[in-house]
């Protein structure tokens, strides 16, 4: 493996929230990275400098990576992923952290992900492929409500419907299939039995040869304080999750879930780098998977990243390169909790335009992550649904949910909303 040295230039490709956190803890890299933002937001400004590259635009991307001779690059959102950037940087002998095209798939098919949970025997629910309404529909009444209706390509976190009535399911069937509920991604659907159970996310870092898990998050999609109101990005997040670690079930998952699924891929001529998360349900059975993601989940990137000791940077490089057996992944013996600041009527609307306030003093401990903002002049405003994220690291979970809420004034803007019970129920 070539090393990497002091002061190397290093791309990050992505600008939510999740972008900023990963290029956070990169700064804080012994090797005293040199960073880019491609093209980021105001938040990674402030470590990174801005390249004004679109995703999409892969070869302009490759372009500039080697003109400007970049060293690695880390690829944080789950579309360039889906589209083949990371093929792109590799056939131009670039090293990047995320996995290929056909590795990614996990997340961009969800029928290919639960066939891969089939063949591999990876617990999940029962479940079944559609592209007829009729069809769908009547598997949907088989199972029963509530039921599962998943839109099989990428919608941004949005492509999931519970359907607490066969009703609302049959609803949901037609708008994917025939209203383009969700364009080219909603016209196949899996339908699968609703699991019933505690929730929790977690994440691995993964190469050729290598799995190792991430500390438990939990996130909290629903917009609406109880769990109520529409599916969101998520709105979120705590971490660890004691009751999971308590319960061993970390374990349990590499062993029955997370390195089957690698090991499948392989057979298949596929090897998965980067970081693999999986959506868990804790059912009465164990843990099952509601679905597998092929990059940082976002908000729980903004708990898990500051817990981590480890340098990410050495990290990262380690996956590339099929080395991260050779490292020791430490955890701090802490709790972090995030809380999600956004626009008045999200999810139905992102905001746009709102100034923001931001003050630059923060609590010790206390970590604010941009999402959707954007610069006017020098003013901060916003430029989403999600707007901000705020993290807060502590002791304990009670003592970082004290922590954050008692900071969410450190930003202001007109129509913010958030949650008020990230956490609540941390010991479930």
């Amino acid at each position: 493996m070539k090393t990497l040295g002091n002061y190397p230039r290093v791309a990050v490709i992505g600008q939510g929230a999740r972008e900023h956190a990963i290029t956070w803890k990169l700064a804080q890299s012994h090797l005293e990275p040199v960073l880019y933002a491609l093209p980021g937001n105001p938040g990674m400004w402030e470590l990174a400098a801005k390249v004004d590259i679109p995703l999409s635009e892969h070869a302009k991307i490759v372009e500039w990576v080697k003109a400007e001779r970049i060293d690695f690059v880390v690829i944080g959102p789950e579309q360039p992923l889906a589209e083949g950037l990371v093929d792109a940087l590799q056939e131009a002998g670039i090293p990047v952290f995320g996995p290929n095209r056909a590795a990614a798939q996990l997340e961009a098919s969800k029928s290919f992900a639960k066939d891969v949970m089939r063949r591999a025997g990876v617990p999940t629910a029962r479940y079944e492929v559609f592209t007829e309404v009729a069809a769908a529909q009547a598997f949907a009444a088989a199972l029963g409500a509530p039921v599962v209706i998943k839109a099989d390509g990428l919608a941004a976190g949005k492509g999931v419907v519970v359907a607490q009535t066969l009703a609302e399911a049959n609803s949901a069937i037609a708008d994917m299939l025939e209203g383009n509920r969700f364009g080219a991604s909603g016209h196949k659907v899996v339908i699968e039995e609703f699991l019933r159970g505690t929730e929790v996310s977690l994440m691995y870092f993964v190469d050729g040869n290598t799995v190792v898990p991430m500390i438990p998050a939990r996130d909290f999609k629903r917009v609406g304080d109880g769990d109520t109101g529409p599916n969101t990005g998520g709105m979120g997040a705590f971490a660890p999750v004691p009751s999971f670690l308590s319960a061993n079930w970390t374990a349990f998952a590499t062993e029955r879930i997370i390195e089957p699924t690698v090991q499948y891929l392989k057979s298949e001529g596929i090897t998965y780098r980067g970081v693999l998360y999986a959506g868990l349900m804790v059912t009465q059975e164990g843990p099952k998977v509601i679905e597998f993601n092929a990059r940082f989940g976002d908000p729980e990137t903004e708990v898990v990243l500051p817990l981590l000791e480890t340098d990410l940077l050495e990290i990262m490089w380690a996956v590339a390169h099929d080395e991260l057996g050779e490292l020791d992944v430490r955890w701090h013996e802490k709790a972090a909790v995030c809380v999600v600041l956004a626009g008045g009527e999200y999810p139905a609307k992102s905001d746009s335009g709102t100034p923001i306030e931001l003050a630059s003093d923060r609590p010790s401990g206390v970590y604010v992550f941009h999402a959707g903002t954007a610069l006017r002049g020098d003013q901060l405003v916003t430029a989403g649904g999600r707007v901000l994220t705020v993290s807060a690291v502590a002791q304990d979970i009670p003592a970082a949910i004290e922590l954050v809420y008692g900071a969410l004034d450190v930003a202001r803007f007109s129509g913010m909303q958030y949650r008020r019970d990230i956490a609540s129920h941390w010991q479930q």
